[in-house]
C-alpha cells in the first residue's frame, strides 16, 4: 500500500513579512516569502502608454507608473494566429510591430516578469486571470488542459465538464490547471463565472482609470497559497494571525469550498515557526554543505548560469563493499536534492555530481527515486538520463529568486566571489606598490593603514621583506592597524 504523505502548510504573518512553508510528514520542504516593502507586480494587470516603439526589436517601451518602462514585445500583443486559423510567422509582415503599437496609444498590460536591474518589467498584452481549477485567456476562444494531468479519460471528461460549464457562456479561453483533475462539474463552473466577473471588473476599472495606473493586483501570498498549494493531500493550514485566518476563512467560503475546516488559529505562546522547527531548518538551508544522515554529503553551488550539486561519501564507509556504499549514498542523495531543489528554490539548470556508479540497475534506481521525489514538486521539472561521465543534467521552472538570493547578499568583503585574497598576497601587493609609490612620489616615508591581520603579519613573518623594502627605498613604513578595515583593504600615505 502506497504510502500517504502527510502535510501541513502553515503561515506566519506579520506586518512586515509574510512567511508561508509546506510541511510533509513532519519535514519541512519548501517555504514562499512575501514582504511588505519588496511584494512582486508579477500578474498585476496596468493600464499603460505607448512610449516608443522599437522596429528593429520587434518591441515597444510601456509607461505603466514605474520607475522604468516595461518592455513589451511584439509576440506578446498581436494574435497567435490568423483568420485561416494558421500560426502568424514572427518575420512576416503581419508581425512588425508597428502595426500593433503606435507612440501614445493607451494598451492594458500584465507583468510577466517583476523589473530586474536595470531591467523593466516584462510585460504581455494577453492577460490571464487564475482561480482555484482554471486560467482565463480572455484573447483566446478554446479550453486547454494541463499537459501535467496525463489520463486521456480525465482529459475528456474535463473537456466535457467545461463545455457543460461554458454552454451559457460566448465563447472564451480557459485552461483547467492541474489541481483540477477529478474536481466536478459545479465547482468548475463557480470558478468560470467568478473568473467572467472578475475581467469584467478588470475591463471597468481600466475604463475609469487614468493612464498609466494600475487596474488590478494580484493575491496576496496567504490567498495565492489556498489556491495554489492547497489539494486533497493538505491535512490543516495553521495560520498565527487572527486577521488573516478571518480574511482566509471568507476567501475559502467563497473560492475554495472544502478547505474551510481545514483552517486552523495556532494560538500557541512559542512562535508557529519555532514550534515546527522551521526556523532552524532555514538557517541551515542557506548554507553551501547539507550533510546526510549516513555521514555523506551534498555540495551545493548556485551561480547565475547554473547549479551543480555534488555527492560525497563522507564519513560513510558502508557495511558489504564499495559500490554498496556508493549505491546507498547516492540513493540517499537523491531524496535530499529533492528536498534542497524545493527548500531553496533553485531554478534553471541543475547538474547533479553522483559518485560513479557502475551497475546500471543502481542508476535506473537512483534516478527513479529522484523522479518519485520530485513528483511532489510544485514546479516543472526534466531530467535526463545518466550522461557518460555519470552526471543527471535537469532544468527546473524558476519561479522568482531562490532562497539565497531572497534571504542573503553578496558578502561586502569578497563581493560574491566566496574568496578572499590570502594574508601573504596581500603583504606581497603591499611591497609591489610601495616599490611603486616610492619611485614615483617624494617623500619622508610612508603610513600603511590596514586590518589587524596583514599589520601583525608584516610586524612577524613577513618583517625580513618590509625590513629590505625600507633599506631598498631608502624610507621608513610606518604601521597602522584600523580595525575596521576588512582583509583586503589598506591604504598608503604619504609622509
Amino acid at each position: 500500500m502506497e504510502h500517504r504523505v502527510k502535510t501541513e502548510i502553515l503561515m506566519n504573518v506579520a506586518t512586515h513579512e509574510t512567511r508561508v512553508t509546506i510541511i510533509e510528514d513532519g519535514v519541512f520542504q519548501e517555504v514562499h516569502f512575501e514582504r511588505a516593502n519588496q511584494r512582486g507586480i508579477v500578474g498585476n494587470i496596468y493600464k499603460g502608454k505607448v512610449l516608443r516603439v522599437l522596429p528593429g526589436m520587434q518591441a515597444a517601451f510601456i509607461d505603466i507608473g514605474l520607475e522604468r518602462a516595461g518592455f513589451l514585445h511584439v509576440s506578446d500583443v498581436m494574435p497567435h494566429f490568423n483568420e485561416k486559423n494558421e500560426p502568424i510567422d514572427l518575420n512576416s509582415a503581419a508581425a512588425d510591430v508597428r502595426k500593433w503599437l503606435k507612440e501614445g496609444q493607451e494598451i492594458l498590460v500584465q507583468v510577466l516578469k517583476d523589473p530586474l536591474g536595470t531591467k523593466g518589467a516584462r510585460l504581455s498584452g494577453h492577460a490571464s486571470l487564475a482561480s482555484r481549477y482554471l486560467v482565463h485567456m480572455p484573447d483566446m476562444d478554446h479550453v486547454g488542459i494541463s499537459l501535467r494531468i496525463e489520463d486521456e479519460m480525465e482529459r475528456e471528461r474535463l473537456q466535457t465538464e467545461m463545455k457543460s460549464a461554458l454552454e451559457s457562456e460566448a465563447p472564451r479561453g480557459f485552461i483547467v490547471r492541474t489541481v483540477a483533475e477529478g474536481v466536478q462539474a459545479e465547482a468548475l463552473k463557480r470558478d468560470v463565472q467568478f473568473l467572467i466577473r472578475l475581467w469584467q471588473d478588470v475591463l471597468d476599472s481600466s475604463h475609469s482609470s487614468a493612464c498609466p495606473s494600475v487596474v488590478y493586483e494580484d493575491l496576496r501570498l496567504h490567498t495565492r497559497t489556498l489556491r495554489d498549494f492547497v489539494n486533497d493531500q493538505v491535512d490543516k493550514i495553521r495560520i498565527d494571525n487572527l486577521d488573516t485566518f478571518s480574511e482566509l476563512c471568507g476567501f475559502a467560503d467563497k473560492f475554495v469550498p472544502g478547505v474551510r475546516e481545514r483552517l486552523d488559529y495556532y494560538e500557541g505562546e512559542n512562535p508557529i515557526f519555532d514550534m515546527y522547527g522551521v526556523e532552524e531548518a532555514l538557517s541551515k538551508a542557506i548554507e553551501r554543505r547539507v550533510p546526510l544522515k549516513s555521514g555523506g554529503y551534498l555540495i551545493v553551488d548556485q551561480t547565475e548560469a547554473m547549479t551543480t550539486i555534488d555527492i560525497n561519501t563522507g564519513a560513510y564507509v558502508g557495511l558489504i563493499n564499495l559500490e554498496e556504499t556508493i549505491f546507498k549514498t547516492n540513493l540517499e542523495a537523491a531524496k535530499a536534492i529533492g528536498r534542497e531543489l524545493r527548500l531553496r528554490n533553485l531554478g534553471g539548470i541543475i547538474i547533479l555530481d553522483f559518485i560513479d556508479m557502475n551497475d546500471e540497475e543502481h542508476k535506473t534506481l537512483v534516478r527513479q527515486t529522484l523522479l518519485q521525489v520530485l513528483g511532489r514538486d510544485y514546479a516543472r521539472t526534466n531530467i535526463s538520463e545518466f550522461t557518460d561521465l555519470g552526471l543527471i543534467e535537469m532544468t527546473r521552472k524558476r519561479t522568482q529568486e531562490s532562497l539565497t538570493q531572497f534571504l542573503c547578499e553578496p558578502c561586502q568583503h569578497c563581493h560574491g566571489k566566496g574568496m578572499v585574497k590570502s594574508v601573504q598576497t596581500i603583504c606581497y601587493e603591499i611591497f609591489r606598490e610601495l616599490q611603486r609609490e616610492s619611485g614615483a612620489c617624494a617623500s619622508d616615508g610612508f603610513l600603511l593603514v590596514a586590518s589587524h591581520k596583514i599589520v601583525d603579519a608584516l610586524m612577524n613573518d613577513e618583517s625580513s621583506g618590509l625590513g629590505e623594502l625600507e633599506v631598498s627605498i631608502g624610507r621608513p613604513i610606518k604601521l597602522q592597524a584600523e580595525m575596521s578595515y576588512p582583509q583586503e583593504m589598506y591604504d598608503l600615505i604619504l609622509m
